[in-house]
């Protein structure tokens, strides 16, 4: 866990968001993005600073540093537009409190298949919604039972966070299961399991005669859209 949060202290995020995304998306704390139900928009984050982040690997034992592949994604995607510059200032960040990572990439299909097989050290990883639901990322991104089916990608086990998300799937009021989903974000801010980067931003271009157009969480919505 020391080594987690270490990591996170170390990335610039501000840098990433102003370099890769030109300044579009939003820095990211939370599994759960800030549009969707039960996202904390109190939940502490991990401020850059690198002075911290050398503290906790020195308590965790590892003042010398340590190295790591960094696994980078060879397609682009709303939440990752450029993987290569996203790992090489990763990579500069952390090499700055002593972590040398080496940055490799795979073919996609290839990519995915080691990633739900763990053999990667840290990599670079996203998710778009499919239901809107907060469950398809809170469950489906980091519960227990999501690291055999693969798409937990840190491989990380938390059997309080796992509980939370449960109950919050068998509860039907939207506030009950809200509170339940800020809970397991504390767990997963302590647990740190994630770097969180970026939340990026999908853009559509429409005419200046075309009005009530809307876009869903789950993509485009041209069912109010009317052209003049």
């Amino acid at each position: 866990m020391l080594v987690r949060q270490a990591l996170n202290y170390a990335v610039d995020k501000k840098s990433i968001i102003n370099a890769v995304f030109m300044g579009s998306g939003t820095v990211a704390k939370s599994p759960i993005p800030p549009n969707m139900l039960g996202y904390d928009k109190n939940l502490k984050t991990y401020d850059y600073d690198p002075e911290k982040a050398k503290a906790l690997l020195k308590q965790a034992g590892l003042e010398k540093g340590f190295e790591a592949t960094l696994w980078s994604m060879p397609v682009q995607r709303p939440y990752n537009p450029n993987s290569r510059r996203i790992a090489e200032m990763i990579q500069s960040d952390w090499a700055k409190v002593g972590v040398k990572a080496k940055i490799v990439s795979y073919e996609w299909g290839e990519y995915l298949s080691g990633i739900r097989k763990g053999e990667h050290d840290t990599a670079l990883y996203g998710w778009m919604s499919d239901n809107g639901d907060p469950d398809n990322f809170a469950d489906v991104l980091l519960s227990c039972d999501s690291i055999q089916s693969g798409s937990n990608a840190a491989r990380w086990c938390d059997k309080k966070y796992t509980d939370l998300i449960g109950q919050a799937k068998r509860v039907s009021a939207p506030e009950e299961r809200a509170k339940l989903y800020e809970q397991a974000q504390e767990i997963f801010y302590q647990q740190a399991p994630w770097v969180p980067l970026a939340n990026g931003r999908t853009f559509y271009a429409t005419r200046s005669n075309v009005t009530g157009y809307s876009v869903s969480l789950m993509g485009s919505d041209f069912s109010k859209a009317k052209i003049n």
